[in-house]
């Protein structure tokens, strides 16, 4: 298909983007942090008026929001420029400010309420991350990469590489690599001790530091396909840009066969002042439904396209070209604040460190870095309809809503026929019945 029959497709949609997409020019200039990694018990207060509620991979973050990790839970909140903010166990964090400057400038801050925290900062020129705890401010402008840990009277900063000015009603104090930082609660006391103790999560947060080194380096140019940085090296590990002519530079994920769709897994969430934007289950899901849109290729499937505006707080992604018995996915018209789940594709099936990965599961299941030559993996199962392989972590992109832990709304059957919404809903329940609503597919 050419160039202008892409944009003829675009145009030919855009009375059906119109109607649900209302609030996206708001959230075009609000900033969104990417909740990037969620395993175990993480709970989200998103100031929808519900409370913690169970939090999910790739959910949009909020200025005001607040993220709390339980026993055996972890979380990672990724900024724009892929500087992370790592959760460990009975840790409580809020953001209190996500603030874009008149120069561009992005203004963050991240407070730690209570647990351990690991703070990778990048030090993009661009971007400015304070990070609190107690009385003490950490204001960080170039790279680094440190560990804060609240007890109950005292607090330490642990700095792993680069430096860390930690300010505090008695003064700064200066931490430098390899050197921990202790701050008495009661009475604002600190000192500074060389070498940092070994913590239980220090390896996790290792492991995960080394997967976006290595998986954003394979592509220095990231501006060539989104203009932000997050979610950059999720699109190289699981999965293959390629160029097509009339279509120019495209992106598709492995164990994407012909009946997959971009929209077979996720959930509908509700944010106040944008409505319900689309959520994507998948690890890799962030980018491609934050920027560019879904395009439908006859000799390959689907395929995301960059280009256009990125938009923060996304009601719905961009779809060109959808093969004839596609139903575009459609938000919820019950009304309240609620997060409906969608259902369609294939899970993996885990035992001990083994997965079996089906066909059309396009990276469920499979934890970031865990498989090598995914590539290759993916040509087996298109070859046989599945294969089985060793994993070396805890499972990512799995989110509650195959769980089975959070009461949600669930939307969608396993073979996609119709999208009823019968049960109960994040923060109250609701009478059974019928949603015109859905998350897209074939009929």
């Amino acid at each position: 298909m050419s160039r202008s029959h892409l944009f003829g497709a675009a145009l030919v949609g855009c009375g059906f983007l119109l109607v649900f997409a209302l609030p996206v020019s708001a959230a075009s200039h609000a900033r969104v942090v990417r909740l990037s990694d969620v395993q175990g018990n993480v709970q989200i207060d998103r100031n929808t008026g519900q409370g913690f509620e169970n939090a999910f991979l790739n959910l949009p973050l909020t200025q005001g929001v607040k993220v709390r990790t339980q026993e055996r839970g972890q979380a990672a909140l990724e900024f724009e420029d892929g500087s992370t903010v790592r959760l460990a166990p009975d840790t409580t964090v809020e953001l209190p400010q996500l603030v874009l400057g008149d120069s561009g400038v992005k203004f963050s801050t991240v407070r730690v309420q209570e647990g351990t925290a690991y703070v990778d900062f990048l030090g993009t020129k661009d971007s400015v991350l304070k990070v609190t705890f107690a009385h003490e401010i950490v204001a960080l402008t170039q790279p680094v990469h440190l560990r804060i840990a609240m007890a109950d009277v005292e607090a330490t900063v642990a700095v792993l590489k680069g430096q860390a000015s930690v300010t505090g009603p008695k003064g700064t104090v200066e931490v430098n690599k390899n050197h921990t930082a202790s701050f008495d609660l009661l009475d604002d006391h600190s000192t500074v001790a060389s070498g940092v103790d070994e913590f239980p999560y220090d390896s996790w947060d290792k492991q995960q530091a080394q997967y976006q080194q290595q998986y954003s380096s394979l592509n220095n140019n990231s501006s060539s396909y989104s203009p932000y940085a997050y979610g950059g090296a999720d699109l190289n590990y699981y999965g293959n840009f390629f160029t097509l002519p009339g279509y120019g530079m495209l992106w598709q994920p492995y164990f994407a066969g012909a009946g997959w769709d971009p929209f077979m897994n996720g959930a509908w969430a509700f944010n106040p002042g944008f409505g319900y934007g689309w959520v994507s289950a998948y690890p890799w899901g962030w980018t491609p439904y934050h920027y560019g849109s879904w395009t439908y290729l006859p000799m390959y499937g689907w395929a995301w396209q960059p280009g256009g505006a990125w938009m923060g707080w996304n009601t719905l992604p961009m779809v060109l070209n959808a093969p004839t018995g596609f139903v575009r996915p459609r938000p919820p018209l019950l009304p309240g604040r609620r997060i409906f789940a969608v259902n369609r594709g294939p899970m993996p099936l885990q035992t001990g460190n083994k997965v079996q990965i089906a066909g059309n599961s396009a990276g469920l299941g499979i934890p970031r870095g865990s498989v090598r030559n995914l590539g290759q993996l993916s040509h087996h199962v298109e070859q046989n309809g599945f294969a089985t392989t060793n994993l070396h972590t805890a499972a990512v992109g799995t989110g509650w809503w195959h769980s089975g832990t959070a009461p949600v709304s669930h939307m969608g059957s396993s073979m996609g026929h119709g999208f009823s919404s019968v049960g109960h809903s994040v923060g109250g329940s609701m009478s059974g019945g019928h949603a015109s609503s859905g998350g897209g597919g074939h009929r």
